[in-house]
């Protein structure tokens, strides 16, 4: 993992600990890294649950209740079902919230239509959840490992997003 990876780590950690939250993980191309960034940090078992690795999409439909119509019409490379699986794996995992992933990691399985490198990333909770779409291949690892980062940078930006003051309003 590298240092901005540790980093980043490190502040969803500071946030998670202050707030008391908690977090888990539905990966399908990532296979846990995600997770792997996450417990990087010591003390990660006070908020993080848990991960699901969704690698087929039976696991999809059954453990994160992603809709087998979507799959069919869309595949399993969609912002729907980056969507389903934050909320999916809030509910099985009973977590505040939950950073997914899924997409073409390489170096085949693309189509014209999802090439290799496409990735849907999406965190939240089960009422909130923004996305993030990579569309870049640079080779499976690096696919992976930009994947892993930009999910942790997602994730960070959500929950400062969500834990921000907000102003008090008068009257």
């Amino acid at each position: 993992m590298d240092f901005e990876s540790k980093i980043i780590s490190r502040e969803i950690s500071e946030i998670l600990w202050e707030t008391e939250k908690t977090v888990g993980t539905a990966e399908s191309c990532t296979g846990g890294r995600i997770a792997e960034a996450i417990i990087s940090v010591p003390g990660a078992s006070k908020y993080f649950k848990g991960g699901i690795i969704s690698y087929v999409n039976e696991i999809k439909e059954r453990l994160l209740d992603v809709d087998p119509q979507v799959l069919l019409e869309k595949t399993a490379v969609c912002e729907e079902v980056a969507v389903a699986m934050v909320k999916g794996a809030c509910r099985t995992l009973q977590t505040d919230y939950a950073i997914s992933a899924t997409g073409v990691a390489g170096p085949s399985g693309g189509t014209k239509e999802i090439p290799v490198g496409t990735i849907w990333l999406a965190c939240g909770s089960a009422e909130r959840v923004v996305t993030l779409k990579v569309e870049e291949d640079h080779g499976r690892d690096i696919n992976l490992a930009i994947a892993t980062n930009k999910a942790m940078e997602l994730f960070l930006s959500f929950l400062k997003e969500e834990n921000e003051p907000r102003p008090v309003r008068e009257g």
